[in-house]
């Protein structure tokens, strides 16, 4: 029987990903160095079945015994937050970059047959757009005169106005924070090692995860969780610039399915996807969704018009490359999954950290 490390897996996306394995015959093991801002310290209920190693992916001396019978790995563990990486930098590259190298180093004693990791949307920072005249514009950053006065969207260097489109793998990254540097050195690591080695490898550039499970309380974590924690606590949404961003919401489930076909079929090795619904959804409209799901309809979100460093306006995904090549096709609406969620919210304890966190960034100087 085929047993799978995943790194990180006591997470959110980690535990999805060993219940889908589980599901399918594998054996996993799960190592995470459980910390508090993702776990608040409390216990993680773990897949029946799952085997628990605690550890540090920067500690090599506790993660090569961790490697030892397993036969292939999916490498999920990183600090994830754009926020909170512009300040905390050295914590970010630590975690991402040195423990995928230390993972990689371990590999070479305990070689494995395969491995698949967790990338980000955010390597590429704007997505794709296209001018008035259809042509495409690959490049985009926006002036920092523009958003101080509140001109939330791209143009061109003519001031013309530019529309966002789907943006497929093609896309050159541009990366705009140093979670974004740290994802795209993860998956670069990872390919690179992959080649050299003769290990199939593969990348998976994972747009706004959410579903059930995700830390209410990590004012870092997903957009939909913060949300939730914010209207759980009587307290309005609070979204950045205008609300009229578009980003691209995954489920979990659908995420955990990505990671099996990835780690499953031979004609992915060496390739990146992305992974997301193919849908665009603007911020705003999100928290609305969500408030009405929760029989909230008067919280609706507080636009701050402020911008965060890091932050980037519009990104959402091409999938045609995944329908191809994994068979990948998701299977879990954003629309159609409000009510489980919110289902599993009301049973959890929440603790809104949302105007911590806006302190903190604003302490930095990383608001305006």
């Amino acid at each position: 029987m085929t047993k799978v490390l995943i790194t990180g897996g006591c997470g959110f996306i980690g535990r999805h990903v060993a219940q889908e394995l589980l599901d399918h015959g594998y054996e996993v093991r799960l190592y995470d160095a459980l910390i508090d801002q993702v776990h608040g310290g409390t216990q993680v209920a773990l897949p029946e079945g799952a085997e628990v190693v605690r550890g540090d992916m920067r500690d090599a001396d506790r993660l090569r015994p961790a490697l030892r019978g397993c036969d292939g790995v999916i490498h999920l563990a990183a600090e994830v937050g754009v926020g909170q990486s512009m300040y905390e930098i050295a914590r970010y590259v630590g975690a991402n970059d040195l423990g995928t190298a230390i993972l990689l180093e371990a590999m070479l004693d305990h070689p494995v047959g395969r491995i698949v990791v967790a990338s980000s949307m955010s390597v590429y920072g704007e997505g794709y757009y296209a001018r008035p005249d259809g042509s495409l514009v690959e490049t985009v950053r926006r002036r920092p005169a523009d958003i101080k006065a509140g001109l939330w969207n791209p143009t061109d260097l003519a001031g013309e106005p530019l529309a966002p489109i789907a943006t497929d793998e093609r896309k050159r990254v541009d990366l705009a924070s140093i979670y974004a540097l740290t994802k795209y050195a993860q998956e670069r690591e990872v390919l690179i090692f992959g080649e050299a080695y003769d290990v199939p490898a593969v990348a998976l550039r994972l747009f706004n995860v959410f579903g059930a499970g995700q830390a209410l309380s990590n004012p870092y974590t997903g957009v939909l969780a913060n949300f939730a924690s914010r209207l759980a606590s009587g307290q309005r949404p609070t979204i950045f610039e205008d609300g009229e961003q578009r980003r691209d919401f995954v489920h979990v489930r659908d995420v955990a399915r990505a990671f099996r076909l990835a780690y499953e079929k031979p004609e992915a090795a060496g390739e990146l996807f992305n992974i997301g619904s193919g849908q665009a959804y603007t911020i705003s409209g999100v928290a609305r969704l969500l408030a009405g799901a929760m029989n909230l309809p008067h919280l609706g979100p507080e636009i701050l018009h402020k911008s965060r460093s890091g932050d980037i306006r519009n990104c959402f995904a091409d999938i045609s490359k995944a329908r191809a090549l994994l068979g990948f096709e998701p299977g879990h609406r954003l629309e159609d999954s409000l009510t489980e969620f919110v289902d599993w919210v009301r049973g959890e304890a929440v603790i809104d950290r949302g105007a911590e966190m806006r302190r903190e960034l604003e302490a930095k100087g990383l608001v305006s």
